[in-house]
């Protein structure tokens, strides 16, 4: 019991509500706005990490199974097997979609073509300037998925570098408050303006609460949509090689 009394006593005697209470309107309002901004990152990294985990998991999925029909690059489409939580399922529709338009501008019926398990030589009619044309289709999409994974990361880039600066905003602005006091009550005694630096020094330790995890939450997230990038980059190539070995006139 002694030991639990001293390892009390030991133990930092802040208080966080007084610190807030002593401090400064400009010093509420600051630990106000970084306690909302650390619910919105945190907000952030529990949604985002949850859509880029599902799309990891379905992106192996659909990859396996895209893969286990490479005779046809569009047995997929035909089978109408989508996979709506990767971000690889649009930009195979779209290029399937594509295909099936420059086919139809050849005369060749695209359903006849498309849903086919195998594809005759009279649906080899696909010049190199179509086979481009899809090519900047799928890669168009690529593009397009790729902002979507990003979105809402730029907010919490901002909770990392915006966040310590807000709160040392906040703790300068309490010392030169609390000092400012002390200058016009006349009295240098440390009990005049503790109270005050206490309340200042609160806006930067909540700053870094915020900044700390957001900065962790950031590169873990980053990461994992730097991999799925990697992986749309890698199926677009392949879905239009793929096409090209299917689709194209030789020569």
């Amino acid at each position: 019991m002694q030991n639990f009394d001293t390892l009390l006593l030991s133990l930092p005697i802040a208080d966080v509500s007084s610190a807030f209470w002593d401090s400064t309107l400009p010093g509420k309002a600051i630990t106000i706005l970084l306690f909302l901004g650390s619910a919105m990152a945190w907000t952030i990294m529990y949604t985002k990490g949850v859509q880029l985990r599902m799309a990891g998991r379905t992106t192996a999925y659909f990859l396996e199974a895209f893969r286990s029909s490479k005779k046809n690059p569009t047995a997929l489409y035909a089978r109408e097997e989508e996979y709506p939580a990767t971000p690889l399922n649009e930009i195979y529709l779209a290029g399937c979609e594509a295909l099936g338009d420059e086919l139809a501008a050849r005369g060749i019926d695209p359903d006849d073509a498309l849903m086919s398990e195998t594809s005759s030589e009279l649906h080899r009619r696909l010049t190199l300037n179509q086979l481009e044309t899809i090519r900047s289709v799928v890669d168009r999409h690529v593009a397009d998925e790729a902002l979507k994974l990003e979105e809402q990361m730029g907010m919490l880039a901002t909770a990392v570098s915006a966040a310590p600066f807000l709160g040392l905003l906040g703790t300068v602005w309490g010392v030169m408050d609390a000092f400012s006091g002390m200058a016009i009550s006349g009295s240098a005694a440390l009990s005049a303006v503790a109270p005050g630096i206490s309340g200042a020094l609160l806006t930067t330790i909540v700053g870094l609460i915020v900044a700390l995890p957001s900065m962790v939450g950031y590169n873990l997230l980053s990461a994992q949509i730097r991999r799925i990038s990697v992986q749309m980059d890698n199926f677009a190539q392949e879905f239009t090689s793929e096409i090209q070995n299917m689709y194209v006139i030789e020569g």
